[in-house]
């Protein structure tokens, strides 16, 4: 899985690997970018991953399946896979960036060996703001994919809600993604820094509070 492999987003053709940070302000703004996306890949060879809100995964599907998403055929075949934030990133009530980061290079090594061609996973950012243990180390966590996803065939979005988020941390968390998409567009993003320079310096980021 570590050939070149190409997907679109917001009407774009991009090539994997790829970090990517979603700023939103609406639900339907958020599904008008993944589901093209989502569906982009199930109809490749591309494993899916989705996670979200345990609260959501009743919605989702539904938007998935009046999409055309063939739900139980993809979920059965492995293809597909829609996770429970809470069963994820704040597994036991806790946000442990370094268990996060091991079990999501090992999805990616299996999605490998299964014979898939890239892996495209949409995370709904939206557990950071429960202030649970551990949640400081978001932005670190963030700057760690970025020596990851070199090593495979995958495009991450990381979704944020920009009116629940505070300004200060969409800021910072620029510096953790080479590309960005707002108002429905993707692009280069000029703040993003190198995870070499930017996680000796992460004190400076730390205290800032996450809710707007």
């Amino acid at each position: 899985m570590n050939k070149e492999a190409f997907f679109s987003v917001c009407g774009e053709s991009l090539s994997a690997p790829m970090h990517i940070c979603g700023f939103f302000d609406s639900r339907e703004q958020q599904y008008d970018v993944i589901i093209p996306y989502i569906m982009e890949g199930l109809e490749s060879n591309d494993k899916v991953i989705n996670i979200l809100e345990g609260n959501r995964h009743g919605e989702h599907c539904r938007c998935l399946s009046d999409n055309g998403v063939s739900i139980s055929d993809k979920l059965s075949s492995g293809q597909l896979e829609i996770l429970a934030s809470e069963n994820t990133y704040i597994k036991d009530g806790e946000f442990a960036s370094e268990k996060m980061y091991k079990m999501l290079e090992q999805t990616l090594l299996s999605a490998s060996r299964a014979g898939y061609e890239s892996v495209r996973a949409c995370g709904d950012m939206v557990w950071a703001l429960k202030n649970l243990p551990g949640t400081d180390e978001l932005l670190k966590y963030e700057a760690s994919l970025n020596v990851l996803t070199p090593q495979h065939s995958c495009s991450l979005i990381c979704m944020y809600d920009i009116n629940s988020f505070s300004q200060s941390t969409l800021t910072d968390i620029l510096l953790t993604h080479p590309y960005v998409i707002k108002d429905g567009k993707i692009s280069k993003n000029p703040h993003y820094i190198e995870p070499s320079t930017l996680i000796p310096n992460f004190s400076d980021f730390s205290s800032s509070p996450l809710q707007s």
